[in-house]
């Protein structure tokens, strides 16, 4: 017979499992982007890559997080959330060992889909994970797993050129495989989570009859996800080149890179856990698109003026990440909700962040320089504001 006191250290030693899990897969979140831009010169050169080419690599994570994303539902109710999390993982070390050794660029893009539709899978269910196991705690939880994320983030970002240079006497290659061994390491956690019997409560209901598609929480949380995510794609795809370009040492514009995810360790915990607590989440998103105006408006201006300050505007923008996945947890009702509201925000949000990368490529080979991508991203800033007013509302799907 079970006792009171057993049967409690038991559900916190479940929780702790899943918080172990959950904190791990996050970790590798943004290994298989952060990685690139800083040895994205050597990738070029290695691969014979035009900068256009080089800006649909940046659009690559947005395209299948959108495509992939919308699978993940389907595949949570027929398989479960945890084991499919568990194969994401798989896939997505496969992918990061791999795809350094292809042959040409068509085959390095096709590689990087792999990897990142392991991630596009866990993107999608981490949120419904959160609501279903830490439903009295999703502010906090949230912001603890995207701590997790922005470390991991973080130190790809700030590594990937060390290692390269130093402990693998040069070769990228090497120095972009190595995170795969991150994704084997988080494995484990999560095959305890997997074996559990898939509990129809926790995964997405047919039978439920809100149709996210419908409401216009939804659609404003599609939008603001898709705005932010192209302010995090272009960061991730280029800063480190603009850094560069404008004089800036390969070394210090990685560290530069990297201050804009480190911000989101301490940031991103507070700000989730500011959110959960309070009724409306509106002014949390207009205060970040200022920011986010401030540091693009200073990359426009000169990069090299003071990239340090330039980084730190841009690394609190990049909380709005954050910001959304805690929105996405708070406006579902429960976690079949979530889930559902979760693949529709993120598959929709990522379509809308597609042509973003590309074009700030393609616009940089038109025009020789920055400004004026630099300046299509400070419009898209604006919708962003606005989109966050709205999807930060009290209001429920």
């Amino acid at each position: 017979m079970v006792t009171a006191g057993q049967d409690l250290t038991q559900k916190r030693r479940a929780r702790m499992t899943a918080l172990v899990a959950l904190l791990l897969a996050a970790v590798n979140l943004r290994l298989a982007v952060t990685s690139v831009g800083p040895v994205l010169d050597e990738i070029r050169g290695g691969l014979g890559m035009s900068s256009t080419v080089a800006g649909l690599l940046a659009s690559v994570p947005v395209v299948c997080f959108a495509a992939v994303g919308l699978t993940a539902p389907r595949l949570a109710r027929r398989f479960g959330s945890s084991r499919v999390i568990l194969i994401g993982l798989l896939v997505l070390a496969a992918g990061l060992a791999v795809r350094p050794y292809a042959g040409g660029t068509a085959l390095f893009l096709l590689l990087s889909l792999v990897a990142l539709a392991g991630i596009a899978v866990v993107n999608v269910l981490l949120p419904s994970v959160v609501k279903d196991r830490f439903p009295d705690k999703v502010g906090s939880t949230t912001g603890l797993y995207t701590v997790a994320l922005n470390v991991g983030a973080t130190t790809a970002a700030a590594a990937t050129v060390p290692l390269t240079q130093h402990v693998f006497g040069g070769d990228w290659r090497l120095g972009l495989a190595c995170w795969a061994a991150v994704a084997v390491l988080a494995v484990p956690s999560w095959l305890p989570l997997a074996r559990e019997p898939i509990a129809p409560a926790a995964e997405v209901k047919t039978d439920d009859p809100v149709r996210v598609s419908r409401h216009p929480v939804a659609w404003a949380l599609a939008v603001y996800f898709g705005m932010q995510s192209t302010s995090a794609y272009v960061i991730i795809g280029w800063l480190p080149q603009i850094y560069r370009d404008a004089g800036v040492p390969a070394e210090q514009a990685g560290l530069l890179f990297a201050l804009t995810s480190f911000l989101g360790v301490p940031l991103g915990f507070g700000l989730s856990a500011l959110a959960g607590r309070v009724r409306t989440q509106s002014w949390i998103a207009v205060g970040l698109g200022v920011f986010g105006l401030a540091g693009y408006g200073g990359l426009w201006w000169d990069p090299a003026a003071a990239p340090w300050l330039w980084a730190t505007f841009l690394g609190i923008v990049n909380t709005a990440f954050p910001l959304v996945l805690t929105l996405i947890a708070l406006r579902g009702r429960d976690p079949g909700t979530v889930v559902r509201l979760s693949a529709f925000a993120q598959s929709v949000g990522y379509i809308i962040a597609i042509p973003g990368p590309f074009l700030v490529g393609a616009l940089h080979d038109a025009t020789g320089g920055w400004r004026a991508p630099l300046a299509l991203v400070l419009c898209l800033i604006v919708p962003q504001i606005v989109a966050g007013w709205f999807a930060g509302r009290n209001r429920q799907v």
